[in-house]
């Protein structure tokens, strides 16, 4: 397969040299499909997962229709289109359960439940209910946007040194583990907005952690890399690794004892495992496992519930999280810096990739003054980066000619390099959508998994900055994000809904770490400003930086599929040029993306006036997932 972005087209912000555009909208060429069998529409939500335990079908063409129901079309194996609704999600099979729960007359948040239920069951790695989300819903009918915080939280027993003794702790095993949030902030945004029984949602996930699925490429790429401390651990290996070595892409696993818990939880509401019978197993498991959390920590946690905070750049209203995530400020502080040039027609050349490149580099240094606003007082921060005149500040620092060494942008505080997450997509037919974003944090969190529930232990206490800390950028941990009890760590997640004048343009996130912010933004400048199509718009290769090291990252890849994701060499020389050092990487972040056809130009929404278009989702083939269209 030709390499993407290699020789032809260039992509986002990579034009063909550096005073040429990019290259004009294209499809990405087609390739035989593997079609995902579903229940008819309004099949109870259980009996649509026949298909789910092996994921495949039968063979068809590339172009395909998924549901009689809405004309969904099957564009390829990373797209998907509709005109009713839409889920994209990191593994094919959730994004089925999300689109069944549409089908079955949910809401979108009905459908983002049941996904993310069952994303915590086939792709471990990443998320699940040992692990905290943000969850960012619109009502399309009324506007109302509003965000749901479930962040992991510090346990009672928590300190800021606690990790003085072995700085390791913070990162892997049970004393790494924060209050897990993601099932209270799921339950939290179905009682607001669901409309089919809890329990339905639960039932995808528990027949496939009981009856078993198959493990897809990216996981057991995973289970491989970290195959010693899979074994290590007895509630792991037993289900990963159940014949002494772990399992293999295309092999069977279950989870019986995640079943249960599910199932618990599902009959009795969260109060099982926040209190109840499942969280008392929980906490048994993590205590013996050298943990601190306890049962009143999880009577304790609460969903933070609030506006969701808006950002306006480029013409665009951005609907997100407010701190502790720092992915809506910080997509709104890079765009009104690139957005204050005189044209933007830059965005389409290498000059493009420099400018990015300088301004992520500002808002890393800046961001690290954000902290739980529970805690600190972080709205002088937050004004500063919402703020066009701030921006147009920095923007005078960016010099097209050269980068500078970290010093430049004033870094007081070492940078936060969090890991992993997942996140999910959806837009139903009434053109309410969910931008969710979870996390364990690390690849399988900290290494532990609680035998008698079968739920992975997040290890997110490792995104608190501590006092004693030796980082590696030589800069001193920052305040705003020290550990105190019940407080929540700064976080990198970014889930966004993006509306122009009003009406649902389109839905986004990432996941990846440190690297979200930096994909989020270039996948939205790809379609939005660029004009590419929303597969070539994620497909395409992306730069990334840390403040510290100096270093670009940039992708060359071939991902699960075979599809090449590389750098020009144009580029790249380009920026060397510049004084870049420039280092390629095979990961980077992963972006899950739904866009909202709107008329040109798009009619001003807001009441009852509520524009039904075409939805164009995708799911990012660095994870190798697949959207579903109804």
């Amino acid at each position: 397969m030709a390499a993407r972005g290699g020789g032809g087209l260039q992509g986002p912000l990579l034009g063909a040299g550096a005073d040429s555009p990019a290259a004009p909208r294209c499809r990405r060429s087609s390739r035989p499909w593997t079609v995902l069998a579903i229940a008819a529409a309004l099949l109870a939500l259980a009996g649509a997962l026949l298909f789910l335990s092996s994921g495949s079908g039968g063979a068809d063409g590339d172009r395909r229709r998924v549901s009689g129901a809405g004309g969904g079309v099957r564009l390829s194996p990373h797209e998907a289109e509709s005109d009713v609704g839409a889920v994209a999600a990191d593994d094919a099979r959730c994004s089925e359960v999300g689109a069944a729960a549409l089908r079955a007359g949910g809401h979108a948040v009905d459908a983002a439940v049941a996904a993310a239920l069952c994303l915590g069951v086939v792709h471990p790695v990443s998320s699940g209910a040992g692990g905290g989300a943000f969850i960012v819903v619109r009502n399309a009918a009324s506007g109302e946007a509003v965000a749901f915080d479930a962040r992991e939280t510090a346990p009672a027993a928590a300190t800021p040194d606690m990790y003085a003794a072995d700085p390791s702790t913070k990162y892997k095993g049970a004393l790494a583990m924060g209050v897990p949030g993601e099932l209270a902030g799921l339950h939290a945004a179905w009682s607001r907005y669901g409309r089919l029984p809890w329990r339905d949602l639960f039932a995808p996930a528990i027949r496939l952690a009981r009856d078993g699925y198959s493990i897809v490429p990216f996981v057991a790429r995973a289970l491989k890399k970290n195959e010693g401390d899979v074994l290590a651990d007895p509630g792991l290996r037993a289900v990963f690794a159940p014949e002494g070595r772990v399992l293999a892409a295309g092999e069977a696993c279950r989870n019986p004892a995640l079943a249960d818990a599910l199932e618990r939880v599902a009959d009795e509401g969260v109060a099982a495992f926040y209190g109840g019978a499942v969280g008392e197993s929980f906490v048994r498991d993590v205590r013996a496992a050298g943990g601190i959390v306890t049962v009143d920590d999880l009577r304790g946690y609460k969903v933070e519930v609030s506006d969701a905070m808006r950002a306006d750049a480029m013409g665009y209203t951005f609907l997100g999280m407010p701190p502790p995530s720092s992915g809506t400020v910080g997509v709104a502080l890079i765009l009104n810096i690139l957005g204050g040039y005189k044209s933007l027609e830059f965005v389409k050349m290498f000059i493009g990739v420099h400018r990015l490149i300088e301004a992520v580099k500002h808002m890393l240094a800046i961001r690290m003054d954000l902290g739980d606003p529970d805690f600190v007082n972080v709205s002088g921060s937050v004004s500063e980066m919402l703020s066009p005149p701030f921006a147009d500040k920095i923007r005078q620092r960016i010099v097209d000619n050269t980068t500078f060494p970290p010093g430049y942008y004033f870094p007081k505080w070492s940078q936060l390099r969090d890991h992993g997450t997942s996140h999910l997509c959806v837009v139903d037919g009434d053109r309410n959508a969910v931008a969710m974003t979870t996390t364990v944090n690390y690849s399988f969190g900290a290494h532990v998994l609680s035998p008698s529930t079968g739920i992975v232990l997040n290890n997110e206490m490792d995104d608190f900055s501590v006092p004693a800390e030796r980082t590696p950028d030589h800069l001193p941990p920052a305040p705003a994000n020290f550990i105190a009890p019940g407080k929540r760590p700064l976080s990198s997640m970014t889930p966004l809904i993006i509306l122009k004048n009003g009406q649902l343009a389109g839905v986004i996130g990432g996941s990846g770490g440190t690297d979200i912010i930096a994909t989020v933004t270039q996948v939205f400048l790809n379609h939005f400003i660029v004009g590419l199509d929303p597969l070539a718009a994620v497909q395409h290769p992306r730069v990334y930086h840390e403040l510290v090291p100096n270093v670009v990252t940039y992708e060359n890849d071939t991902v699960i599929d075979g599809e090449v994701i590389a750098l020009s060499g144009e580029a790249i020389e380009f920026l060397a040029q510049r004084g870049h050092r420039l280092q390629r990487s095979d990961t980077g972040g992963v972006s899950q993306f739904i866009v909202h056809e709107l008329p040109a130009p798009a009619a001003s929404g807001g009441g009852d006036s509520v524009f039904r278009g075409n939805l164009t989702a995708v799911s990012d083939p660095r994870k190798d997932g697949s959207p579903a269209g109804l």
